[in-house]
């Protein structure tokens, strides 16, 4: 359903991976999961790229580590109904 090209880099008993898969899967996006767990070039293709984590998420090539849900809608062009509050700004005297 989307236009941008999603790759996300997961392994085995990774809850943060688990999430990543469900909201794209939540938010109808096309995507194509490497599992490292499984696939010892996607492993590789990560050490090259120096990182040695999951998940790890390219959304047309932006990388986007672990799960961050804001960052994520960003990238795909997702509009966020959520609003950033700063807790000091609602601490009154």
């Amino acid at each position: 359903m989307s236009d941008q090209e999603v790759v996300v880099y997961t392994s085995r008993n990774c809850a943060k991976c688990d999430q990543v898969v469900a909201k794209l899967s939540e938010w109808e996006i096309d995507y194509e999961e490497r599992n490292v767990s499984t696939n010892r070039d996607h492993f590789k293709e990560l050490q090259n790229m120096k990182i040695y984590g999951t998940p790890a998420t390219f959304v047309n090539q932006e990388k986007i580590l672990g799960f961050q849900e804001r960052k994520l809608k960003r990238a795909l062009g997702i509009q966020s109904t959520e609003r950033f509050v700063d807790s000091d700004m609602m601490n009154y005297s």
